[in-house]
This record gives structure tokens, sequence and C-alpha cells, in this order.
């Protein structure tokens, strides 16, 4: 996970200051967090670290949180972290999301790990998230376009998780220019502060 970067909504790499670690499992995908931790290291040591954990791991067959010894678990992580979040893959049925509402209003961070470039269920989940009245951090990872990070960030990604080879100066695409696509005129604001998810 070392050759990833985190990039915030402004462009800026903020990967040294990034601390979440992405709780290991075998359905890991590359690039969820710049660092990993497996469940024994988080309950072996000393300081709480911040955790994200997958979604499907603590989900039933039915799409709810799993009870008996899942949640139990879960809440063993609870206890070893400072701040938890969770890791979505953007094949999830949106309505999970939907029914999992108060559970995911009270993560401080959502990765949405996109995992095929033709995937657009990652706009779909910032948006439902963001309708939700979830608040906090919305990072994406995976096989998104790179040319479509104006468009995500317009509908309310955070930071974007981003290969070595996407930000290195010799990229075909600049990614620099990425970020700053929408940031044309509109009635006098720029148009890059007026998330399509806004009421009209």
């Amino acid at each position: 996970m070392a050759n990833h970067h985190i990039l915030d909504s402004h462009g800026v790499d903020i990967s040294a200051e990034d601390s979440w670690l992405a709780l290991k499992t075998d359905d890991l995908p590359s690039g969820i967090t710049l660092s990993g931790i497996t469940l024994l290291e988080l309950l072996q040591r000393q300081e709480k670290p911040a955790v994200v954990v997958p979604l499907t791991d603590l989900l039933n067959n039915e799409g709810t949180l799993a009870s008996g010894l899942i949640n139990e678990v879960y809440e063993l992580i609870v206890q070893h972290s400072s701040h938890l979040g969770v890791w979505i893959t953007a094949d999830t049925d949106t309505e999970v999301l939907i029914a999992l509402t108060e559970f995911l209003l009270k993560q401080s961070l959502i990765v949405i790990h996109v995992p095929k470039f033709a995937d657009g269920r990652g706009f779909s989940f910032v948006q439902t998230l963001r309708q939700l009245g979830y608040k906090d951090e919305i990072r994406i990872a995976g096989e998104f376009g790179r040319d479509q990070i104006a468009y995500l960030l317009r509908v309310g990604v955070d930071s974007f998780v981003l290969t070595e080879h996407d930000v290195h100066p010799d990229a075909a695409f600049n990614i620099e220019q990425a970020f700053t696509a929408l940031a044309s005129s509109y009635d006098g604001r720029n148009a890059s502060a007026l998330p399509m998810f806004a009421g009209s």
C-alpha cells in the first residue's frame, strides 16, 4: 500500500498526515489506506489507532448488521480504536447503505472502493451518503477515472487515494488539472462549490 498517495479536495498530498489503518482481511484491496493492521496487532497495541474496517464483513446475508460473534469482534475493534471508518466496495447495493444510515453516520471516514474503471456507482454512493446526512470524510479509492475527480468533488468526495504513477510529474494525465477542471464561474460562484447533492 506504500505506493499510494492521498490527496485532499485541493489536490494537496496529505499522505504524511494520514494515520488511518485498514483492518487486514483476505479481501482487502490495495490502496484502501496507506497502511494496514491485523486484528491481533490492533488488540496488542498500547495506543488506539484510527481503523477502517470492511463493511461487508459486518453484514449478514440480508444486508443488515450481523449479530453474535461478528458483532462481538466489532465491539473489540471499537474498544481498541480512536476513530472508526468503513470501506465499501462499489458493487454494494445502494439500498444497503440506506438501511444502515444510523451506523454510517457514526463513522469518521467512509472509503468507497471502485473495483472496475467503468463502474459509476461510486458517484451514486457519495451522493446517497450526503443525502443521508453524512458530514465526515468520504474518500474514493481504486479504479475510478482520474479525469472524473472534479465531478467526484462536486458530489461530495473529500479525498482521493492515487497511485505513485498518477501523481508523478511525468504522468500522462496532469493530476493537478483534475482538481481545477470545474473551477469555472457559475452565478458568480465557483462551480466546484456547488455539489450536485444540494437541494434546489
